[in-house]
C-alpha cells in the first residue's frame, strides 16, 4: 500500500479502523492531525489514573503484541516515526510470579547494600566491644513500647570533663554522645534509653555546670573552647564575645531542665582530679534545692578497684555515699543500675496499654552551619530544647526530641550540627567538628524524611548540592526549607517564584522535594514544615496498585518505546513490580538491561511521578537482566492476555 501523505483525505472512521486495536485497549485515546506536516502523526493521549479500573478490566480481552502486529502487517504508516510494536511481553497467569517476587527482593537487598557501602559512615571504635553485648542482651528481651516521655528519666550532672558523655555511652549502649579529651564538648541535652533487667528508663547527659569559682575568661578560654573566629565571618566581634559570654548560663540552664525533669540524678566527679571547689558547690546546689530527688555520688575514672575506694573516700564531705566506678571500663557500673533502679518509680501498665504507639517517622534537620536548624526545632516543641547562638558549631550532637503534630500525628525531630566541606573540616584539625559531622550524617541514614535548611540571603552552594546528593543517594524523603525568608527586602508575588526557580535550578536533583519558606525566629509558617514532612512521609510510604502501575507502564510504552540498537534490537519488558517502600522501588525485569540508556530510565521515572505521584520522595527503578528460559517460551507461545504487573 502507498504511503500516505498530508494531502490524503482520511476519514476518522477509516482511521479507527486501522488503529482498531489500540482502540479497544484504550477507549480514551484520540488522534491528532498536524495542519502542516509531511507525515501523519499518531499520538494517544495519557490516561488518568481514575479511568484505570475500566482499562484493566478490558487488558485480559485483548492480546496486546498479536494484534500490534496484526495492524502492521494490514497497514505500513511511512510518516509514523515511531512504530508501535510490543514492548511488554504476553505472558498468562500460570507464569512462576512468586519467582520474580523473589528476585525482585534480592535485587532490593543488593542495591541497598551497594549504596550503603558505598556511602560508608566510619565507624568509631571507642566503646565497640562494650556494647555489643548489652546489644545482644537488648535484642532479647522481649521490647516493650513505652513512649519516651513515661518513662522515668536519669539524668547525669557535673564538672566539664568529669567523663559524663563516656557514663551516658556506658549506660544506653554505643556512641551516641560525642566522647573527646576536652571540656565543653557537650552542650544540649542527649536523651537515650537504657535498661537494667526489666526496667527501661531514660538517661540524660548534660554539659558541664560552670560554677561562679571560675571566672568569665577562664570559663570562655579553657572550659567552653569556643572558637570566636571559625566560621564566624561576617559577625561583630562585640556581637562574637557576647554570644560566648552567654554560652556558659545557656549550658547550665539545659542541665537544670534535664535535673529538673529527672526522678534520679547521677552526680558525677573525677576520682583521679580528686575534690575542688566545682564539685563543692555542685553538691550544694543539688543538696539544697533536689533533696527530695534520689541523688548517686559517681567518682568516675576509677580504673582499679582496689584503689577507687582510696579515691573514693574523699567525696564523703560532700553529703553522698560515693561509689566508685569506671566509665571506660565498665567497673562499678552494675552497683550504679542497682542504685538507679531502686529510686526509679514504676509505669501504670494501662498507661502504657493507652499510650502505646506503632511507626513514629524521624525528621533530620540538616544543613550548612548557622542557617537556623536549632531555631526551627525550638520554634516546633515551643521551648528551647537546644542552644541557639551565633557562635558556629553550637550544636555538636544530633539530638532527638519527640513531638506531636496538630492532627496527633508524632514525629521524631533530630537536630544535627552543621556539615561543612570535607576539606575544611580536615584543615580545622578538629576532632569534635569531625564527629559531629559524622553524626549529622548518621542521623540522615536513621531518618524518614530529611529537612535540608537553607539560608534565604546565603546563596545556594555546592556544599548544599552535595547534601542533598547526600539525601538522594540514601533514599531518604526531602523538603527544603528556607528560613530567614523575613531577610528578603521587597518582597512580592512574583518573588517567591523566581526563588523558586532558582532553587530548583541549583538543587536540581531534588527537584521532586517541596519548598516550604519559614522564619522560625519569629516562629512564622514553621508549622508547614510538619505539614509538608508528613504529606512527604505518606508518599514514601505509599505502595502502587496492580492496575495502576499495570497502567502507568503500558502508557509509557504507548507513548515512547525502548530505542533500537544499531544492530537493531530493543529492550523488551517482561515484568515489573513494586518490591519495597520508604523509599519506593521497582523492579524492571528485561531482556538486556543494557538495551534501556539512562535516558528512557529517566523518563519512565518521569512517567512514574506524573501518573503517580510520590512527590518528596526519590523513587528507585531497578533493572534486571533476565532471560527468557524454554519454559516460559512455551508458555509465552500459548498466552491469551497481557503480562500482569504488581
Amino acid at each position: 500500500m502507498s504511503s500516505l501523505d498530508a494531502s490524503t483525505q482520511v476519514s476518522p472512521s477509516r482511521i479507527l479502523s486501522l488503529l482498531s486495536p489500540v482502540y479497544r485497549l484504550s477507549p480514551s485515546c484520540s488522534i491528532l492531525f498536524p495542519a502542516s506536516s509531511s507525515s501523519l502523526s499518531l499520538s494517544v493521549s495519557a490516561l488518568s489514573l481514575q479511568n484505570r479500573q475500566r482499562l484493566t478490566a478490558i487488558q485480559p480481552c485483548c492480546s496486546f503484541e498479536g494484534e500490534l502486529q496484526s495492524y502492521e502487517e494490514e497497514e505500513e504508516l511511512d510518516g509514523i516515526d515511531d512504530d508501535v510494536e510490543s514492548d511488554f511481553e504476553d505472558g498468562d497467569e500460570n507464569l512462576d510470579m512468586d519467582e520474580f517476587e523473589i528476585e525482585a527482593e534480592k535485587a532490593v537487598r543488593e542495591y541497598s547494600l551497594s549504596i550503603s557501602q558505598e556511602l560508608k559512615i566510619e565507624d568509631e571504635p571507642i566503646g565497640e566491644k562494650e556494647s555489643r553485648g548489652r546489644k545482644k542482651k537488648r535484642d532479647s528481651i522481649k521490647a516493650v513500647n513505652i513512649p519516651d516521655h513515661l518513662l522515668p528519666k536519669v539524668s547525669i550532672v557535673g564538672r566539664p570533663n568529669v567523663g559524663k558523655s563516656a557514663l551516658f555511652n556506658r549506660l544506653v549502649g554505643g556512641n551516641r554522645a560525642i566522647v573527646v579529651d576536652e571540656p565543653g564538648v557537650t552542650r544540649d541535652r542527649l536523651y537515650g534509653r537504657a535498661f537494667w533487667g526489666n526496667i527501661e528508663f531514660m538517661v540524660i547527659d548534660t554539659g558541664g555546670v560552670i560554677t561562679v569559682s571560675k571566672s568569665p575568661t577562664e570559663v570562655m578560654e579553657q572550659q567552653l573552647s569556643v572558637s570566636t573566629t571559625i566560621g564566624m565571618e561576617g559577625i561583630s566581634l562585640a556581637s562574637r564575645e557576647a554570644a560566648v559570654a552567654r554560652m556558659p548560663s545557656m549550658i547550665e540552664k539545659q542541665a537544670t531542665v534535664a535535673v529538673e525533669e529527672s526522678s534520679v540524678i547521677i552526680f558525677v566527679v573525677d576520682g583521679q582530679a580528686g575534690l575542688n571547689a566545682a564539685d563543692v558547690e555542685i553538691g550544694d546546689w543539688l543538696r539544697k534545692n533536689y533533696s527530695h530527688k534520689s541523688i548517686i555520688l559517681a567518682v568516675n575514672k576509677c580504673e582499679s578497684p582496689r584503689k577507687g575506694l582510696m579515691q573514693a573516700s574523699e567525696f564523703w564531705s560532700l553529703g553522698f555515699s560515693p561509689l566508685p566506678i569506671s566509665a571506660v571500663s565498665g567497673t562499678g557500673t552494675g552497683e550504679l543500675l542497682d542504685l538507679v533502679c531502686t529510686g526509679l518509680g514504676k509505669i501504670e501498665d494501662s498507661d502504657v496499654q493507652n499510650n502505646e504507639d506503632g511507626y513514629v517517622p524521624s525528621i533530620a534537620i540538616v544543613g550548612r552551619p548557622n542557617v537556623g536548624k536549632s531555631s526551627i526545632l525550638n520554634a516546633l516543641v515551643g521551648e528551647d530544647r537546644t542552644i541557639v547562638s551565633p557562635v558556629s558549631g553550637t550544636t555538636r550532637d544530633a539530638i532527638d526530641t519527640e513531638f506531636e503534630g496538630p492532627d496527633g500525628q508524632k514525629f521524631r525531630l533530630i537536630d544535627t550540627a552543621g556539615i561543612r566541606k570535607r576539606a575544611a573540616v580536615a584543615s580545622s584539625g578538629s576532632t569534635t567538628e569531625a564527629l559531629s559531622v559524622n553524626r549529622a550524617f548518621r542521623a540522615i541514614r536513621r531518618s524518614d524524611v530529611v529537612a535540608l535548611v537553607i539560608e534565604a540571603l546565603a546563596c545556594i552552594t555546592e556544599q548544599d548540592y552535595k547534601i542533598a546528593e547526600r539525601i538522594e543517594r540514601e533514599g531518604k524523603g526531602c523538603l527544603i526549607v528556607v528560613n530567614k525568608w523575613d531577610t528578603i527586602p521587597n518582597k512580592n508575588q512574583q518573588t517567591t517564584l523566581h526563588y523558586e526557580d532558582d532553587v530548583r535550578t541549583k538543587l536540581r536533583i531534588l527537584n521532586w522535594a517541596p519548598i516550604v519558606y519559614s522564619t522560625a525566629i519569629a516562629g512564622n509558617s514553621v508549622d508547614k514544615i510538619i505539614v509538608a514532612a508528613s504529606e512527604v512521609e505518606k508518599e514514601r510510604s505509599r505502595r502502587l496498585s496492580t492496575a495502576t502501575l499495570n497502567q502507568v507502564v503500558h502508557e509509557a510504552l504507548a507513548f515512547k518505546s525502548p530505542p533500537r540498537t544499531r544492530g537493531g534490537k530493543r529492550g523488551r519488558l517482561y515484568y515489573c513490580t513494586q518490591a519495597a517502600i520508604r523509599p519506593p522501588t521497582f523492579v524492571f525485569f528485561v531482556n538486556d538491561a543494557k538495551l534501556f540508556p539512562e535516558t528512557y530510565r529517566r523518563y519512565m521515572e518521569k512517567q512514574l511521578r506524573s501518573d503517580a505521584g510520590f512527590s518528596g520522595t526519590p523513587i528507585r527503578l531497578l533493572w534486571r537482566s533476565r532471560r527468557k528460559s524454554e519454559k516460559d517460551a512455551g508458555k509465552l507461545k500459548q498466552a491469551t492476555g497481557p503480562f500482569h504487573l504488581l
